[in-house]
């Protein structure tokens, strides 16, 4: 791991400044392309990019369950939109990906894992969402934490395996053969990388899509 600055135990690794680096190239980005936006049948290509990005996810939200996918697109399109970036960004030299640190996905899995009460809470009710963790009985409780738990632990570990996988053979192949063979690994690792941040922001999809389930099939009753 490269680390930039130390001072006793603190230390600025290139996990941290990547990552930072990525929040702030996805914060700059979207500001560029919203500032202008227009409602006539003449629009930029930035925008008709912008909406076909936007109402891809919002589809794919849709397919999960989650029939109001306004409020989710927000923290799933981020979610989506930042593993990309991270994968997408590998193209530039020196760069290495944050999400081949496990420090890294388990800082995502984690922000999924408290996602999932806020939105079933959100929309069921604190004791309708607390008393789902006892059916069908209440032997079941800590059976269905200890679900939340690995689930969020497989996120992690599932995500970081692959990306550091990725980012290994191409070292390797680098030293080995560092003309032809890197290239196609690296467009390999493009693909995988998009694979792997649609793969991830579904499952958190889904975990919300089950959290709050319940209100759903009422409404679908009524």
């Amino acid at each position: 791991m490269i680390v930039y600055w130390q001072f006793g135990f603190l230390k600025l690794n290139a996990t941290i400044v990547f990552t930072w680096g990525l929040m702030l190239l996805l914060t700059i980005s979207s500001l560029l392309i919203t500032r202008k936006l227009s409602k006539e049948l003449a629009r930029s290509r930035w925008q008709n990019f912008l909406e076909i990005i936007v109402t891809g996810i919002e589809q794919q939200i849709k397919d999960v369950g989650l029939h109001e996918a306004n409020k989710y697109l927000g923290f799933l399109g981020t979610l989506f939109l930042f593993l990309v970036a991270a994968s997408v960004c590998t193209i530039i030299p020196g760069y290495e990906p944050p999400t081949a640190s496990l420090s890294t996905t388990m800082a995502l899995a984690l922000t999924v894992f408290i996602a999932v009460p806020i939105f079933g809470i959100a929309e069921r009710g604190l004791g309708k969402y607390l008393n789902s963790y006892m059916q069908p009985t209440v032997l079941m409780l800590p059976f269905n934490v200890i679900s939340e738990l690995s689930r969020t632990l497989a996120l992690a570990v599932r995500l970081f395996g692959n990306m550091m996988s990725g980012a290994m053979i191409i070292g390797i192949l680098l030293t080995i053969t560092p003309f032809i063979f890197p290239i196609v690994m690296t467009a390999l690792g493009l693909l995988t990388g998009m694979v792997q941040a649609y793969i991830f922001s579904i499952l958190a999809a889904v975990y919300i899509a089950a959290a709050t389930r319940s209100r759903l099939a009422e409404e679908l009753k009524t």
